[in-house]
């Protein structure tokens, strides 16, 4: 996960993973979509395709760069614990705490009963 998460800290880079969201393409299309120099991007290329995050293939004289999405099950897994539950997640978390404050008054309940020598 270290490896993707220093990937993407650059935001030439992740500008790359947006490109290659939608297909593969030619590291020289890529290239062309930079104000930086061609080996700067390569070496961007470099980086995403060490971490895993894209792969190479070469066709004809063309190196072509695709996504590998897989790579970001594990940080997006992490990062997920950080966000607040929705939707029926949500409702499910209220009726637990629900469920606990009312047993946990019930049990205070009892024990006063029980301290008074009342019982139901």
């Amino acid at each position: 996960m270290d490896e993707v998460v220093a990937a993407i800290t650059d935001p030439v880079r992740r500008h790359i993973l947006e490109l290659l969201r939608d297909g593969d393409l030619p590291a020289g299309e890529i290239a062309d979509r930079f104000p930086i120099s061609r080996p700067a991007v390569s070496r961007h290329l470099r980086v995403l395709r060490d971490s895993g995050l894209v792969r190479s293939e070469l066709v004809g004289r063309q190196r072509r760069y695709r996504l590998d999405a897989d790579r970001f099950t594990e940080l997006a897994d992490w990062l997920a614990r950080f966000r607040r539950p929705r939707g029926w997640a949500q409702h499910l978390d209220a009726l637990e705490t629900e469920v606990h404050r009312t047993r946990r008054e019930r049990r205070a309940r009892d024990t006063t009963d029980r301290a008074r020598g009342e019982t139901a």
